[in-house]
This record gives structure tokens, C-alpha cells and sequence, in this order.
């Protein structure tokens, strides 16, 4: 049951002291409460108080952490069983399954993906190795895979291959995915004493959950579920079951992430796999295993995630800077528009489809689209010469024509005393108009 502001606030100290950043105690009470701050940003609250409401406010989804360096990823923590409830936590990962027959052929086509989409490096983010019954050669396919430089799942119900297996890759923090009810303890020892987390698979819900309750009971809390593979319907049914159990139901021994096998669900048809891998993402894969990972897969399984896995209260945002368009170099014409990612992306298009060099330049507007944060004051001539000045666009281009949306042509005259020297062009009202009028363009 989630605690109330009011049971928090009795074990603060009461003193509004403000060091949380909060007026009050109450208005921090109420803020752990909402699930908007944690109880530890109290300074001053007394270690059995801390441990007590720590564990009371903790999400119901346990939140683990996977990988190591620049690697590493969180899963779990959610809150909430849809989207627009509040918002989701962490991002389904998605993963490629190697074996050792097949480790050289996939190895450079999953490093082959690799894009930037809104600020976020798109990549294969995990690497599922198998074992296949030969503890040699998967050991020299995990040390391959190692080279991948991604984080690893460790695929294997032999305790003796595991363990050799960990002793190599351990400090990376791998997931060791294998045990069941007939291993746990000896799984539940290797992954305890390399410090990783546990994957947990069985036949049916019950012997999963009779097994995560047994390794609770060992003390292993660092674990995550294997929804199975015994067919797309069962394993989709397990997910939202496990899933609703912890959220719903408040039953923890189910509050752990997920890991859904495709490669297995669906062998040897890909596009059965992306299909299935778009489900997942929205009900509710933390881990999602496909058997190959490429541009045609990628693109909309990460757009997908992307738009999932985002806060729907926060706008998707652009880095608000120059983004040269077709090579331009530093006398092509200039285009203003705004940081909303919506907006970046079809002017963007509408550049490059163009064939015009064109030095696109992305105002903070606060995420907001043109008119939005027109009407707001955020996309005005003097944000926009503010925005000029301290990022140093005069320094970094030598063209002073200035394309900006027709939306706004109200802004020209402003614009053209707020910055002196530049010459303000009106563009047309939709960016469709815009291939043509620069094709037009006499600068």
C-alpha cells in the first residue's frame, strides 16, 4: 500500500528547515508521496525513520541496475500500469541473441546499428549469449560478445558454465538468466557472489513464483523474470499478469523486470519478431530478446521506445544549436525554428528534400511548438536575439539571411532592430512551401 504525505510527515522532523529544496516538511512529505522526490533528500531524518519509509515508498516494480561504465541501465521502478497515468520509468532494452555458431556472422551487424535520434544514441543495448551444452566454446563466445563492448545476459542452466562465465565478464555486470526450481541455490550462489543479477524461468507463473519466493527467502532480491517461451500467447499473458500482480495487487515476489525471449517465441521470421518486439515494448518487455537487430527493425521499434518511454507531461526537446542541413558551410542561408522536436523533425525534412545547403538554427522556445511558444512569449524577436547572443551565432556563420516561419512573419520588424545587420525573410506558412521557395531563392 503507498504511504500517504500525512504518514510521512509524522516521521520527518519537522523543523521546515528547507534544505530539501521545500518550504515545508509537509510539502516534502507530500511530494515523497506523489512519488516526485525521494525520502533520502531529507538531511536531516533519523536512520530508523529513513529505513522505515525507504522501504514503505519504495515502487512495487523493484528498480535494478545492469552493466557497468558507460553501459549501464536501469530497469524496473514503475509505478503505474499505463503510460498516461504518469509516466514510465525505464525504457525497454532491447537485445540480440548470439550463439557460437553464429557469434562472428551477428557481431558487426549489431554494432552496425548505431544512431542518434533527439539527443539519444540508439544501439543494440544488450547481447544475449546461449549455451548451447558446450561450455568451451561458449565461453569463447562470451569473450567475443565481450568485445562487442555491450552489456551481456548470460543464457545457461549449467551452474559449472555460468560460473566460468561470470569469472570472466563479472565486472561488467552482466545478467545471469537461468535459474529455475531445480538450480536456484546453486544459481542464487554464483550471481550472489559476483554481484549480478539473477534471471529467473519456469514452466508455468507458479513454479516462477514459488521460485523468486525461495530465493527472496535466501536473501536475493536482484532478480528478474523470464516470461518463457512456451508460446506467444502464454508468454504475453505471463507479462501482464506478473506486471499487474506487482502494481495492482501489491504482491512483490512479482515486482521484478521482465525478459522477453523473441528469438524463441518466433524463431526465424524477423518480421513476426519486430511485430511482437512493438507489443512487448508497450506491455511490458524490461528486456526484449530478438534474434537480429537491423536499420529497417531499428528505426521504428526505437521511435516506438522513444515515445513510450518519455515523460507525456515534458515536451521532446532539441538541443537548442546550429544543425547544418545538406553541407552547408558557413555562408548558407540561415533558418530559425523552434526546439520542438515535432517541428525540428518536418522543417528538417523539408530542408533536406530541398537540396539547399541551409544552417538550421534551433531557438530555445521550451519545447513548445512555433505558435505555442509565440503566444507564450518563448519564440519572440528578443528570445531570439537573446538566443543569438549567447550562443554565438554571429561568431559561427557569415550568411546574415535569416529565414524564419511564415507563421510569425509579425516577428519581422522586431527581429530586423534587434539584430542589426541580418536580413529577415518571411518563409511560407507550412514548411511543405519551403522546398520551393529556396529552390527560388536569390540570396
Amino acid at each position: 500500500m503507498a504511504l500517504k504525505g500525512l504518514d510521512i510527515f509524522k516521521l520527518l522532523p519537522k523543523t521546515n528547515c528547507k534544505k530539501c529544496g521545500n518550504p515545508t516538511c509537509m510539502a516534502f512529505a507530500m511530494k515523497v508521496a506523489q512519488g516526485g522526490i525521494t525520502i533520502d533528500k531529507c538531511p536531516d531524518i533519523s536512520a530508523e525513520a529513513l529505513a522505515q519509509l525507504s522501504e514503505a515508498s519504495a515502487p512495487p516494480m523493484k528498480a535494478l541496475t545492469i552493466g557497468a561504465g558507460d553501459k549501464v541501465y536501469k530497469l524496473g521502478g514503475e509505478t503505474v500500469l499505463f503510460r498516461h497515468d504518469k509516466t514510465f520509468v525505464s525504457k525497454s532494452l532491447y537485445a540480440v541473441t548470439v550463439c557460437q555458431d553464429c557469434v562472428d556472422e551477428k557481431l558487426p551487424k549489431i554494432k552496425a546499428v548505431d544512431y542518434e535520434r533527439i539527443g539519444e544514441r540508439m544501439i543494440v543495448d544488450l547481447i544475449n549469449v546461449e549455451f548451447s551444452g558446450d561450455k568451451a566454446k561458449f565461453l569463447d563466445t562470451v569473450k567475443k560478445a565481450q568485445g562487442a563492448a555491450r552489456t551481456l545476459i548470460l543464457e545457461v542452466s549449467d551452474a559449472d558454465a555460468a560460473k566460468a562465465a561470470l569469472d570472466l565478464v563479472k565486472a561488467e555486470k552482466p545478467i545471469l538468466n537461468g535459474a529455475n526450481e531445480s538450480n536456484w541455490e546453486a544459481f542464487n550462489k554464483i550471481a550472489t557472489e559476483a554481484g549480478v543479477v539473477l534471471g529467473v524461468t519456469g514452466k508455468d507463473l507458479d513454479v516462477i513464483y514459488d521460485t523468486v519466493q525461495k530465493l527472496e527467502g535466501a536473501g536475493n532480491k536482484n532478480l528478474v523474470i523470464d516470461v518463457g517461451s512456451v508460446s506467444i500467447k502464454d508468454a504475453f499473458a505471463n507479462a501482464v499478469q506478473i506486471r499487474r500482480a506487482a502494481l495492482k495487487d501489491q504482491d512483490r515476489s512479482f515486482g521484478y523486470p521482465s525478459i522477453v525471449n523473441l528469438s524463441k517465441l518466433a524463431k526465424g521470421d524477423d518480421v513476426l519478431q519486430t511485430a511482437l518486439a512493438s507489443v512487448f515494448t508497450l506491455k511490458y518487455g524490461s528486456i526484449i530478446i530478438l534474434s537480429n537487430m537491423s536499420y529497417a527493425q531499428a528505426l521504428p521499434l526505437y521511435g516506438l521506445r522513444q515515445n513510450i518511454y518519455t515523460d507525456p507531461q515534458k515536451p521532446m526537446k532539441m538541443e537548442p544549436k546550429i544543425y547544418p542541413v545538406n553541407g552547408a558551410d558557413e555562408n548558407s542561408i540561415c533558418a530559425i525554428t523552434v526546439d520542438f522536436a515535432l517541428s525540428y523533425f518536418v522543417i528538417n525534412g523539408e530542408l533536406e528534400r530541398s537540396g539547399v545547403p541551409v544552417n538550421l538554427i534551433v531557438s530555445d522556445a521550451g519545447g513548445y511548438s512555433v505558435l505555442t511558444s509565440w503566444a507564450a512569449g518563448k519564440f519572440s524577436a528578443g528570445t531570439i536575439s537573446k538566443f543569438f547572443k549567447e550562443s554565438g551565432v554571429e561568431g559561427k556563420v557569415k550568411s546574415r539571411n535569416l529565414l524564419i516561419p511564415g507563421k510569425v512573419a509579425v516577428l519581422k520588424g522586431e527581429l530586423e532592430e534587434n539584430l542589426p545587420g541580418w536580413k529577415i525573410l518571411v518563409g511560407p506558412n507550412e514548411a511543405v512551401g519551403v522546398v520551393k521557395y529556396l529552390k527560388d531563392f536569390k540570396g
